[in-house]
């Protein structure tokens, strides 16, 4: 395990350059599953029981 002190921006920037290394095929991945893990997360918003949403199924 590698630990790394760096300041806000040298840590985004590092993240950003990671994800553009991607192909596009897998950024739109990632995004998908960064999404669905935040699905999962807590929160006080309810959901729209009118069927209005966009679902993207895999």
């Amino acid at each position: 395990m590698e630990i790394n002190f760096r300041s806000k921006e040298e840590s985004n920037q590092i993240q950003r350059d990671r994800f553009l290394e991607l192909s596009p095929a897998n950024r739109i991945y990632s995004f998908i599953e960064l999404a669905y893990i935040f699905n999962s997360f807590p929160s006080h918003s309810k959901k729209n029981e009118k069927g209005n949403n966009f679902v993207i199924n895999l």
